[in-house]
């Protein structure tokens, strides 16, 4: 997938610069200044943020001359940051279904790997209560990639992501919420129904049905 014009800028940066350098691999204080020829106090402030957005960590210390060296690695976050083959594959995937499928049987293609989904992240026996199935669900959407919360509003009761986790595929393929619609409701153990905003940025929002 084509990188965005915001992901050109943040790995043209200096701090965009210091998440190239450690993927894969991680860097003292001391070789990421050589390599970026800055000084190591100019280092420190960028790996202070940077860990601070959640984006690296100490993952180690290497014995120094004079004294240890920290060395510092990207979190799993980190790695959302880079483009994934995975979406443009599927985007080309769904685009193939809906030249071999009529719209209906697509839907259940969708929705039953919705459902799969759902039983690889579910245990043997669902929570009861439906407080720990829906803390259940947002652990999976936020596997997925999203931000999810769960709010009342009007007396009804909806997840809310602004940011969805299948974003690279709503926009030319709104027919893959009802996955992400199903795979929620499989999790809550209810009717679920979905008003996600499909736009520009695509934000995620199922409704949740008889919860009373």
């Amino acid at each position: 997938m084509k990188k965005t014009k915001l992901d050109e800028r943040f790995f043209e940066s200096t701090r965009g610069r210091v998440i190239g350098l450690l993927r894969g691999k991680s860097g003292t204080v001391n070789e990421l200044a050589e390599r970026l020829d800055l000084t190591d106090n100019a280092v420190r402030a960028h790996l202070l943020s940077l860990e601070r957005d959640g984006l690296i960590r100490q993952s180690g210390v290497q014995r120094g001359p004079r004294k240890p060296h920290y060395s510092y690695e990207l979190t799993p976050e980190a790695e959302q940051l880079f483009p994934k083959a995975y979406d443009a594959l599927l985007n080309q995937l769904i685009t193939t279904l809906k030249g071999r499928l009529q719209p209906a049987a697509l839907e259940d293609v969708l929705r039953e790997v919705g459902r799969s989904l759902a039983a690889g992240h579910s245990s043997d026996q669902s929570p009861v209560d439906l407080n720990e199935r829906l803390q259940n669900a947002l652990e999976v959407l936020k596997t997925l990639g999203g931000a999810p919360s769960v709010e009342r509003e009007n007396g009804k009761l909806f997840i809310r992501s602004v940011a969805c986790p299948l974003s690279a595929a709503v926009v030319e393929h709104p027919e893959v919420c009802g996955l992400a619609e199903e795979l929620v409701s499989a999790i809550v153990c209810v009717e679920v129904r979905e008003h996600c905003d499909r736009g520009e940025s695509p934000k995620c929002c199922f409704e949740l049905k008889n919860t009373e």
